[in-house]
C-alpha cells in the first residue's frame, strides 16, 4: 500500500495519505490506529451516503465507536458560510467534544466544508479524510486548505487546518460518473503542467477513462506526492504553492460568476487553463505551442476548452479582482514557461484584457 507522510515544519504537524484498493472496508481498523477516543461524527453528502455511509458506519461501529452521520445535500452550492449553523448545531446536539473525531466522507465540497466545521468547532477538533472523487483523492483533501464560498466568491472564507489521516480508496471511483471522473482529470492534468512533463505526456497517451483507473493508483500517488513536495515547501500559500493554482484564478471566477451551476470545478479550471496559456503564449511568456499541448490531453478527457458564451468575459473578469492572490494590488496568476515548468508571474487585471473581446487571442 502507497503511503505518504506530509510534514509541516512550522507546527510540528504531520500526517499520512494511505492509497489502498479495499481501503474503505478497513475504515475502522485504521481510524484505531490514530484515534482512541470514543465518538466520532461522520459528515457525507447524500449521493455517498448511498454508496458508501453504510459501510463505513458499520465498519466504525464494529470496532466500538459511537458513531452519528451528517448527511449534507450535495453540490457546490451547500459549500456556504450558511450552511455552517445546521452543521454546528447537529455537533453540539451530539455532544461532540474536542476529543472525539469528525470524518469527512465524501469529494471535495464535504471534505473542505467538514474540515472548516473541524477548524472552528470549539477551535479545533481532529478530523480524518476519506475523499471519494478523483479530484478529492488528487488534490483537494490534502494540503490542509479547508472552507466555504460565499456570494462574492469561492473559498473566501477558511482555513489552513490539516487532518489526522487521508484514507484513499481507488475503487470508490467506480461510482462516478463520467463528467466527474473528467472533473477529477483536470486537477491531474494540472499537475503534469506544473511540474511534471513525463507524467503530462503519459496522460496524453491515455485515450480513456478505463486506461486511467488500470494505473489509478500511481496516477494518485504522483499528484499527492508532488502536492506534498509544494506544500511542505510553503504550507500557507505565498510562494511556491501558488503553483497549484494554475488555471484557479480564471477558473473560481467562472464558478462563481455561474453560481457553481454551470461549470464544475474542474471545467472551469481546464478553461482556466487553456486561456491562460493563450494569453501567456500571446505575450511571449510561455512557449509557442503550450496552448495546443493542453487543449488537445483536456478533449481527450472530455474536458471542455472555451466558455459556451464567450461574451459572459466582460462581467465574469469582475470575479478576479476578489481573488484572493490579489496582493497590494497586483494579481498573482500561475504561467507555464512550458509543459512540467510553472512560474508565480505578477500582473494586473489588465492581464486578462483580451478576453472581453470573446474569450481568444488573436
Amino acid at each position: 500500500m502507497p503511503e505518504i507522510t506530509v510534514e509541516i515544519p512550522v507546527n510540528e504537524t504531520s500526517y499520512t495519505l494511505k492509497i489502498e484498493k479495499q481501503l474503505l472496508n478497513k475504515a475502522g481498523k485504521e481510524i484505531a490506529q490514530i484515534f482512541n477516543g470514543s465518538k466520532i461524527m461522520v459528515v457525507t453528502d447524500e449521493t455517498v451516503h448511498g454508496y458508501y455511509g453504510e459501510t463505513v458506519l458499520n465498519q466504525l461501529k464494529a470496532v466500538g465507536y459511537d458513531v452519528q452521520c451528517i448527511v449534507l445535500p450535495p453540490g457546490e452550492q451547500t459549500k456556504t458560510f450558511s450552511s455552517m449553523p445546521d452543521i454546528y448545531s447537529q455537533l453540539i446536539e451530539s455532544g461532540l467534544t474536542r476529543s472525539d473525531l469528525i470524518i469527512a466522507l465524501g469529494g471535495g465540497v464535504v471534505g473542505d466544508i467538514t474540515g472548516f466545521a473541524a477548524a472552528t468547532y470549539l477551535r479545533g477538533i481532529s478530523f480524518v479524510q476519506i475523499p471519494t472523487t478523483l479530484l478529492a483523492q488528487v488534490d483537494s483533501s490534502v494540503g490542509g486548505k479547508v472552507g466555504v464560498d460565499l456570494p462574492e466568491g469561492k473559498n473566501l472564507v477558511g482555513a489552513f487546518y490539516h487532518p489526522d489521516l487521508v484514507m484513499i480508496d481507488p475503487l470508490v471511483l467506480a461510482t462516478l460518473t463520467d463528467e466527474s471522473f473528467a472533473d477529477g482529470m483536470a486537477e491531474v492534468i494540472k499537475y503534469g503542467c506544473i511540474k511534471d512533463q513525463a507524467f503530462f505526456t503519459h496522460l496524453a497517451e491515455c485515450s480513456s477513462r478505463s486506461e486511467v483507473m488500470e494505473q489509478i493508483e500511481w496516477v494518485i500517488e504522483t499528484c499527492c506526492t508532488i502536492k506534498k513536495e509544494v506544500v511542505q515547501a510553503d504550507e500557507k500559500d505565498t510562494s511556491e504553492r501558488m503553483l497549484l493554482n494554475f488555471g484557479h484564478t480564471l477558473g473560481h471566477a467562472i464558478e462563481a460568476y455561474y453560481n457553481y451551476e454551470m461549470y464544475s470545478h474542474g471545467q472551469g479550471v481546464a478553461i482556466g487553463m487553456v486561456e491562460l496559456s493563450k494569453i501567456a503564449e500571446e505575450k511571449s511568456l510561455t512557449k509557442s505551442g503550450t496552448t495546443e499541448k493542453i487543449i488537445s490531453i483536456l478533449e481527450k478527457h472530455h474536458l471542455p476548452t472555451q466558455l459556451a458564451e464567450p461574451k459572459d468575459y466582460a462581467e465574469i473578469l469582475s470575479y478576479i479582482k476578489k481573488d484572493k492572490k490579489n496582493f497590494e494590488g497586483s494579481l498573482n496568476v500561475i504561467i507555464l514557461d512550458e509543459i512540467g515548468k510553472a512560474q508565480k508571474y505578477k500582473t494586473d487585471g489588465q492581464f486578462f484584457d483580451s478576453l472581453k473581446k470573446g474569450g481568444t487571442t488573436s
